[in-house]
């Protein structure tokens, strides 16, 4: 695989003392001196600074010049209602395969002259590839001059604000280009961990003095890998390659949502993308399961690939746990699974852990409400 690539603000997070590990073919903050818990609870209270330029930022333009003629054209590829992006707004989206699975999971901002897309570290090149032989005709161009941050939690907004006063008029997944100090900062009002905050790209030249000028902004503190693993759970948030993959449907992986009203069965542009024949009638039907949260009893947290059983002795498992581990907002293990739907909300189900079978509940997602600026 060779050698991780390394992040622009490598130097920064060495002087903030990050211990650094791979993730996606990258060097990584997993955590900095304070701890993974401490950082989770501090993005919670106050705001986390993550650094998540391993992320893929890719430009998307049509031969028109229009962002509208590009959105049409990705719709071959995303179920997402796309054309009914406004200028300005972005969406969550799926690739999705003949078969229905999901090939990676996406944001999509749209501008006036093109799509500005978000996509996961492990796949971008996969996700580039992809976009090329579906979309030809269209100008796919990876973007890596600039990096990208994440400003999370109920300090974020104030803090970005300061920095970006146009930030404070954004809502809930608005997008925008606002400049400080004559750069452009082309930010999201959106993030991965259930709360407020802000996904700012950042030209490679001006990175490292903003990140510092955030930092010194009150109550924002790094924050690595480790925390925002944490807080995406808690959120029920999933992770591709984890919670959902090429083996697993949008219904299945409790993304229904992600597939815009227009593009199902009945709707004005129903259907027009991959597996389309699996995955309409499988949302107007409900599927055979569902990613769905687990609370199991006691301290010991159920980590991924744990069995998971109907019953507290023999039959064979019902599921493996996706995602799991310590939540530490709620003082408690949590964990997702996919389960079959016949066991309800509410159900006892019983995890394989450490040689014997632990009991857990099965709840609504998600672990903990989300506090976005709607």
């Amino acid at each position: 695989m060779g050698d991780p690539k390394r992040l622009l603000l490598a130097d920064l997070h060495a002087d903030l003392g990050a211990r650094m590990g791979p993730f996606a073919g990258w060097d990584m903050p997993v955590q900095y001196p304070a701890g993974i818990l401490k950082e989770h609870l501090h993005t919670r209270a106050a705001a986390g600074l993550f650094d998540v330029s391993h992320m893929g930022q890719v430009i998307l333009r049509a031969p028109s010049g229009r962002g509208a003629d590009a959105a049409a054209a990705l719709e071959r590829l995303v179920p997402a209602d796309l054309v009914g992006l406004p200028e300005g707004r972005q969406r969550y989206g799926l690739f999705t395969d003949a078969n229905g699975g999901i090939l990676d999971d996406l944001m999509v901002a749209m501008r006036a002259d093109h799509l500005f897309l978000v996509v996961n570290a492990a796949r971008a090149e996969h996700d580039l590839a992809h976009l090329r032989a579906g979309l030809p005709g269209l100008t796919v161009t990876p973007v890596t001059d600039r990096a990208l941050l994440a400003v999370q939690g109920p300090a974020a907004a104030t803090a970005v604000a300061a920095l970006v006063p146009g930030a404070a008029a954004m809502r809930f997944m608005d997008a925008a280009v606002l400049a400080w100090r004559g750069t452009d900062l082309w930010l999201t009002r959106s993030g991965y961990t259930g709360e407020d905050g802000f996904e700012i790209s950042v030209p490679a030249d001006a990175a490292a003095d903003f990140a510092r000028a955030l930092l010194a902004q009150p109550g924002v503190a790094p924050a690595g890998l480790g925390a925002r693993d944490s807080l995406r759970l808690e959120a029920g948030l999933p992770l591709y390659g984890h919670d959902m993959d090429t083996g697993t449907t949008p219904a299945e992986a409790g993304l229904s949502w992600a597939v815009g009203r227009a593009r199902r069965t009945g709707g004005a542009r129903a259907g027009g993308f991959p597996g389309a024949a699996r995955i309409l009638p499988e949302i107007d039907r409900g599927p055979a399961r569902r990613r769905i949260g687990l609370r199991p009893a006691g301290r010991a947290p159920w980590r991924e690939g744990v069995e998971v059983f109907a019953a507290e002795a023999g039959g064979d498992p019902v599921a493996v746990v996706t995602s799991g581990g310590f939540a530490p907002s709620l003082d408690a293990p949590v964990a997702m699974a996919c389960l079959p739907v016949g066991i309800p909300e509410g159900a006892t189900v019983w995890g394989a852990v450490r040689g014997r079978r632990l009991p857990a509940t099965v709840v609504r997602l998600p672990f903990r409400p989300p506090s976005y600026l709607r």
